[in-house]
């Protein structure tokens, strides 16, 4: 996987932090640790580990140690009551 290209609006630094920290895990986790035969299979296997172990599996210390997909559900009611003002 090449660099991408910049997610954040011209002048706006900080609208990238994200996306590259992002990118940073998902090398160091997936990409540098093995040898895709095909690019097929790199994408099959970054589209699992977005999928499956990204968002299901793995604990992010800026949500107190939760999954994304837990930490959508125990927020629920909170982000339907943002969304219905």
């Amino acid at each position: 996987i090449g660099a991408a290209g910049s997610m954040s609006r011209k002048g706006n630094p900080y609208d990238n932090a994200c996306m590259e920290s992002f990118f940073a895990t998902l090398k160091k986790e997936l990409v540098y640790r093995r040898r895709f035969q095909t690019k097929a299979e790199a994408i099959r296997t970054v589209n699992w580990y977005i999928s499956v172990f990204y968002n299901t599996k793995r604990r992010h210390s800026k949500i107190d140690y939760l999954s994304p997909d837990e930490f959508e559900r125990l927020h629920e009611p909170l982000l339907q009551a943002v969304q219905s003002v």
